[in-house]
């Protein structure tokens, strides 16, 4: 079955005998009904495309979340290590405390792999020798050579009121990793911090950081009375040398989403 007359290619990379796409179907043309047809005109008007993360494998390896199979083509395994009863359990409450899934299925083989189809957005990374550590709930997949661990916060400012959770993701190594978001890529902004330089965030929409940059949770004033009066709180606070990814969109979706009101205007306009 040939799908690449209706899907176009946003995005391609390649490491160790594996091809990592990132597709899009350029159209839905499957409407049942009045609404559906509708649905799907705005959809389009919007940009709005259902997206799909292609892997071939040559003979080579890859790690995804738990789940994310669709279908396979070829002559693939599939392996999980659970380390046992005691790792088992190890795994399922780590996993439960970052959104992420107990077990990470490892493919080897030839073919290729179609990961599930979603609405949602993917970030393509590729580390040389690096680590970094992202927010839960976004891994998707990565190269098999990827270590994952999880990380949990160095300090209790940070898991308490840093929105993050107590516990991330750690990725390690050489290879592709790819993590499934509610924003484009266009819309994520990279900051390089050098010389113990700080970036300040109100709010938890910085989705990674490479792991010579440290996370507190700090005053947005110098007293605790000038961080109550002067509105900001405390601030997410990130120092260091590296790379922080930001999606300084991700709140305004969520109000969207949820039809919270910006400012004096309501989403919903039920006025």
């Amino acid at each position: 079955m040939d799908l690449d007359k209706n899907m176009i290619v946003l995005q391609k990379c390649s490491h160790n005998n594996v091809d990592f796409e990132v597709l899009a179907y350029d159209k839905l043309r499957g409407a049942q009904s009045v609404n559906m047809a509708q649905s799907m005109f705005f959809a389009e008007q919007t940009g709005l495309k259902v997206k799909q993360v292609k892997i071939t494998l040559n003979n080579s390896s890859i790690k995804t979340e738990a789940g994310a199979l669709y279908y396979s083509k070829g002559k693939i395994e599939s392996k999980t290590k659970s380390g046992g009863a005691t790792g088992l359990f190890k795994k399922a409450v780590s996993g439960a405390l970052t959104n992420e899934s107990a077990i990470k299925p490892t493919y080897t083989g030839s073919g290729e792999i179609y990961l599930e189809p979603s609405f949602k957005h993917y970030l393509v990374l590729e580390l040389d020798n690096d680590s970094i550590i992202v927010d839960k709930g976004l891994f998707f997949c990565c190269s098999a050579e990827i270590d994952i661990k999880v990380m949990a916060q160095k300090n209790v400012s940070s898991a308490l009121l840093g929105g993050e959770g107590v516990f991330q993701i750690q990725l390690i190594g050489t290879g592709v990793v790819i993590l499934e978001l509610d924003v484009p890529e266009s819309e994520i902004v990279s900051y390089e911090l050098t010389n113990g330089e700080e970036l300040k965030v109100d709010g938890n929409f910085a989705i990674a950081r490479t792991s010579g940059v440290s996370f507190s949770v700090t005053k947005s004033d110098k007293s605790l009375l000038g961080s109550a009066i002067n509105g900001e709180g405390f601030l997410n606070t990130f120092k260091g040398e590296g790379t922080v990814w930001l999606a300084p969109t991700a709140p305004m979706y969520k109000r969207l989403y949820t039809g919270i009101s910006f400012g004096n205007s309501s989403i919903n306009n039920q006025e």
